[in-house]
């Protein structure tokens, strides 16, 4: 955690004074030096943006002793010091804790020793000990700004028996400049910092119970005839904390408890980074997903002997479980094995070079609009390879694929299917406006496919012909995002990578679309009329467009259908809608 953790005390002498701080640091210490021996080494320290910019120096001593100090240290002088305001001996290196984990070093001293961070916990320290203070003067407090950072402090009383009123003011501070970190913190730092206080004020309570056993002090007092202010404020009234608690190891145990603060209080938050709600492409994906948990559990579950399935059924099942952003892994078809080397289609615009420009735009009508597509090639690679590419066109929930079959497959089953040559389609289906069929021959010597792909040997061996009982005008408008998919791919200042980004927003554009017009057909019920106009202000009163969105409407997640359908049902709802 990037943060300061500083013990401060209100002098009698010299008011408030910063008696012990940790701070962190980012950067790696200097070879040879060690937490017992650092006397004389510099250290740059890593400036952290948003955060507390870190000590730039580390000294054999505390700054506020004097001997051999910079005339310029921020620490005060020694003459300004007493027992009270002390806290390390002279000559005293600091602490140095080593977190091998994150290479982070702890470091703790009288005084921060750059004079940013100086005059940062200074002003920390005197707001802390005068005006920020909560009622009763001893609890927990929140001030702070952009400028000077956030600060948590916690004030506290000390029993000291020849203090005035029987004793000392002290608080513990923790500056940051994150402003929500610390307060999100604030339970795990008051309840630490209140463990550390109750320890010192324990100490503190034997050590007073002690000297007023020996010696009261207030039956002496009563009896000490008057004698002027000034001349008792100059008596010996200061004391040292470690004189106050008798622990002579008092600030090494407040290094190590105020080191584990920076470092625990810095592990317990993680910052995440949220993209927004899923995309109903995520939401299908999660639903199938757990569908084939369920189904794999109740197999394992089962004690009879489940049925080997069709391998083509199995396959086309698996593959519509595949993310249509990515090719197709291992796992999620079984015939698709190592042994596959070469992907033949790369991309939609290889694609639409290698078929030409009508008969892509015959093929991608007919993806977009929800008909059976249907391949017939020898090669399972290369009908692999161009289902890949033209599913990236279609949300996931759309997408039912069987890959290979030795058999035709009803259009309700599949709308992607791969056949074997010699596989016989009915005569109704190859005359139907609802399919296309893709025939996959072996290219004479006079084709011009290899001339344009010389290093795709694979093309060499097929020319393709396109065909459909609805073939698509030339002059036909089509739906407007078929149209917008083929400016992208003919417009060669942008990269395959940058096309595939420009096809993902277009169907995050049009799946919204969809989800208004289900809410406002389904859900609602409204009238044609209404629904019409709809359309229109949606631009997708085209014929065309009308069908993408219907079709399209068959992806939707269950999970997204049924919030608007318990949105509907619910109390609240109905009565805004009356």
């Amino acid at each position: 955690m990037n943060a300061i953790v500083a013990l401060c005390h209100f002098c009698e002498l010299h008011g408030p004074r910063t008696l012990f701080c940790t701070e962190v640091l980012h950067s790696p210490l200097p070879q040879g030096a060690s937490s017992g021996d650092i006397s004389g080494q510099n250290e740059q320290a890593e400036e952290e943006e948003g955060g507390i910019q870190m000590s730039s120096r580390i000294r054999s001593h505390s700054p506020a002793e004097g001997a051999s100090a910079d005339s310029s240290s921020p620490g005060p002088k020694k003459s300004d010091m007493c027992e009270g305001c002390r806290s390390l001996a002279g000559g005293h290196p600091g602490y140095v804790s080593h977190d091998k984990e994150t290479s982070i070093k702890y470091v703790s001293h009288q005084h921060p020793n750059h004079p940013q961070l100086f005059s940062i916990v200074r002003q920390a320290c005197v707001r802390s000990l005068s005006c920020e203070v909560c009622p009763g003067r001893e609890g927990p407090i929140f001030f702070g700004d952009e400028q000077h950072g956030f600060v948590f402090s916690h004030t506290f009383f000390i029993k000291d028996s020849l203090a005035r009123g029987f004793q000392r003011w002290y608080s513990i501070i923790t500056i940051m400049m994150d402003r929500i970190y610390l307060i999100n913190s604030w339970p795990f730092l008051l309840g630490k910092i209140r463990g550390i206080i109750d320890e010192l004020q324990g100490k503190a309570l034997k050590v007073f119970e002690a000297e007023q056993y020996g010696c009261p002090q207030r039956a002496q007092r009563m009896n000490t005839a008057f004698t002027p202010f000034l001349h008792q404020r100059n008596g010996n009234a200061a004391r040292s904390l470690t004189s106050l608690t008798n622990d002579e190891n008092l600030w090494a145990c407040l290094h190590t408890s105020f080191a584990w603060l920076l470092k625990a209080c810095g592990s317990r938050l993680t910052e995440k980074l949220l993209e927004g709600a899923p995309t109903e492409d995520t939401l299908v994906q999660m639903e199938k997903l757990a569908d084939l948990k369920e189904e794999s559990e109740g197999w394992d579950g089962s004690e009879e002997e489940k049925p080997a399935p069709q391998p083509d059924v199995v396959e086309g099942q698996e593959l519509s479980k595949c993310s249509p952003e990515t090719p197709l892994m291992p796992d999620c078809n079984s015939w698709n094995v190592a042994h596959r080397r070469l992907s033949v289609f790369r991309s939609l615009r290889h694609m639409r070079q290698v078929l030409g420009a009508s008969a892509f735009r015959m093929l991608a009508w007919h993806v977009l609009m929800g008909n059976q597509v249907i391949w017939k090639a020898r090669d399972m690679d290369l009908v692999q390879s161009a289902f890949d590419v033209l599913r990236t066109m279609l949300p996931v929930g759309c997408v039912r694929i069987i890959p290979y079959s030795d058999q035709y497959e009803e259009a309700y089953r599949c709308n992607f299917l791969g056949l074997s040559p010699h596989v016989q389609i009915p005569s109704h289906i190859l005359s139907s406006e609802f399919a296309v069929l893709v025939e996959v021959r072996t290219a004479t010597r006079s084709s011009l496919y290899p001339t344009l792909f010389d290093d795709e040997q694979s093309l060499n061996k097929y020319e393709f012909v396109v065909t459909s009982g609805s073939p698509v005008a030339a002059d036909r408008v089509g739906p407007t995002i078929l149209n917008k998919i083929e400016a992208a791919l003919t417009n060669q200042n942008l990269s395959v990578d940058v096309v595939d980004q420009c096809l993902v927003c277009l169907k995050e554009e049009w799946m919204n679309k969809v989800k208004v017009l289900f809410k406002f057909t389904k859900v609602d019920s409204r009238p044609k009329e209404d629904t019409q106009k709809l359309l229109s202000i949606l631009g997708a009163a085209e014929e065309d467009n009308v069908k993408l969105l219907k079709f399209w409407m068959t992806g939707l997640s269950k999970t997204y259908k049924s919030h608007l359908m318990s949105t509907v049902r619910s109390p609240t709802s109905s009565e805004s809608r009356n």
